[in-house]
């Protein structure tokens, strides 16, 4: 049956562009891709944050606490969800913080032993005390504090936003 439905030139040409649609699709389209950049303000816990624009964020560098978060439940078999709708697995080089811009490529070091990091910004917190980012397990075993739980981090941002948005800080000479 099916192989007759490939003798007919035009049936075939029609299953020829499909497929090619779902492959160019899976190739383009991000899971959970976010096209811009969340910079929209929220309230948590009564507390307002107010996100700082592109420009303001390219130049951000902060230093201070850093704790780590699981957002996956059920041995991590179960997915957690990040502010841009992405799914977030223990696994992946991901972050939260208040007031960056999502998302966002950012440096992040660890002052007390000096070992560094990019991660990817896609989440907002971490919402206790004066911790200014949340990193995901496997980012802190790489930084080396996962046993410990939190440390002095300096954060410095490398770009924003993804793909055709995707900005990063002028140079000297550009």
């Amino acid at each position: 049956m099916i192989s007759s439905l490939f003798k007919n030139p035009t049936l075939r040409l029609a299953a020829m562009c499909s497929a090619a649609v779902f492959v160019l699709s899976a190739c383009v389209s991000r899971p959970g891709g976010y096209d811009g950049y969340m910079t929209r303000s929220y309230t948590v816990r009564g507390q307002h944050y107010q996100p700082m624009s592109v420009d303001q964020a390219l130049d951000f560098e902060e230093t201070g606490t850093c704790s780590w978060y699981n957002e996956s439940s059920f041995f991590g078999l179960k997915r957690g969800t990040t502010s841009l709708g992405e799914k977030v697995m223990p696994w992946h080089l991901t972050g939260a913080h208040k007031t960056l811009p999502l998302p966002c490529l950012i440096k992040v070091t660890n002052v007390e032993n000096g070992k560094s990091l990019k991660v990817r910004i896609n989440d907002r917190g971490p919402f206790i005390g004066d911790r200014i980012l949340d990193l995901t397990p496997r980012a802190a075993k790489k930084l080396g504090f996962r046993d410990d739980g939190l440390t002095e981090t300096h954060i410095k941002v490398i770009s924003v936003g993804d793909g055709s948005y995707k900005r990063k800080k002028r140079g000297w000479f550009f």
